[in-house]
């Protein structure tokens, strides 16, 4: 599975919202481009994400084909205790890529 790229916090105030940013890097081919000879190019992109933070799911997206490549994704999550903030992708393939990082809660 491709690079992934995760930016959490190190610490944040309780009550806090917190910028959580991923960026996957990832062709998403649609399968609509040929290649020099004219064969097509095959579908290849991630179908889901998902954003968990101490156990509870906080962000989840469904992607299709229409979506560029290397996806970035932005969010927000509110600060309540330390602990996890897992991201979790998933390839039409089946192929599964995690990450984490530790919020601090002060």
């Amino acid at each position: 599975m491709p690079n992934t790229r995760i930016k959490v916090p190190a610490t944040a105030k309780a009550g806090e919202a917190v910028p959580i940013r991923a960026i996957i890097q990832h062709p998403m081919e649609n399968g609509y481009r040929v290649t020099s000879q004219g064969s097509p190019v095959p579908v290849d992109i991630v179908t889901d994400f998902v954003c968990t933070y101490d156990g509870n799911e906080v962000f989840r997206v469904k992607l299709e084909p229409g979506i560029s490549a290397n996806p970035y994704f932005e969010f927000y999550l509110t600060a309540t205790k330390s602990g996890p903030v897992e991201f979790w992708w998933r390839d039409q393939h089946g192929e599964e890529t995690t990450a984490s990082a530790h919020l601090e809660v002060t």
